[in-house]
Parts: C-alpha cells; sequence; structure tokens
C-alpha cells in the first residue's frame, strides 16, 4: 500500500507492517493531496492511524461502531473522525488520570455504543 484513503478499508496485514510513524505520515498524506484543510495535520492524521489501528487489531467496539456509522449513512472517512472524536476524549481521561486504564476504557466502549451518525451530523 503506497497510499491511504480513507474511504476503503487497509488490509490489516499491510497496515501492521507499517510502523507508526509512516501510518501517519500516510493518513498526512491523503490530506494534502486531497486538499482537505485541517486546523492540526499531524493530531488528525495520529487519530486516524489509532482507529485504523483499533480496526486492523480487531479491537471489536471500534469495528462494530465504524460498520454502524457507515450504515446509518456517515461516509468511513466521517465515521474515522466520529470514532476518533470519542478516542480523543478516552485519551485526556487517561493521560489526565481522571480514570484508570480499566474504567475510562468501558467508558469508550460505552461512548462507542451511544455515537450515532444523527449525533455526529457529519461534523
Amino acid at each position: 500500500m503506497l497510499k491511504y484513503n480513507p474511504e476503503i478499508q487497509p488490509n490489516p496485514e499491510q497496515w501492521l507492517a507499517f510502523d507508526e510513524q509512516e501510518r501517519i505520515r500516510l493518513a498526512e498524506d491523503f490530506h494534502v493531496d486531497e486538499r482537505i484543510k485541517v486546523p492540526n495535520l499531524s493530531a488528525h492524521a495520529i487519530f486516524h492511524a489509532i482507529v485504523e489501528n483499533q480496526i486492523a487489531e480487531g479491537f471489536e467496539p471500534t469495528i462494530a461502531t465504524m460498520a454502524r456509522l457507515v450504515k446509518q449513512g456517515l461516509t468511513r472517512h466521517n465515521a474515522i473522525h466520529a470514532i476518533g472524536s470519542v478516542l480523543a476524549e478516552y485519551l485526556f481521561e487517561v493521560a489526565a488520570g481522571a480514570e484508570n486504564n480499566d474504567k475510562a476504557q468501558a467508558k469508550l466502549v460505552k461512548a462507542l455504543d451511544k455515537i450515532s451518525a444523527k449525533a455526529w451530523g457529519g461534523r
């Protein structure tokens, strides 16, 4: 895989064969090539990589959320953004020490279960 397109799920083995920096670079390159402006390209690409990593690694809550959001009408790319927004909140809580990892992960799974295309609104 030389190019990343968030509308197409990467082959899990190929995706995971790249090191983390390469995965992030692929997501950055997509946004630059498509002239998609985001406030912070590096942070944006990191969350793309995290979501794709979870899917490639078989993390069922993320896989199920992706399928549900796409079925509800979001593009795969927008579903990545919706899932990434939930993950950002989770990571903030863990980094701030507000929650232990197990409690925070349970909250993450619950938040992924709750998010919908309608609630996300295609932001």
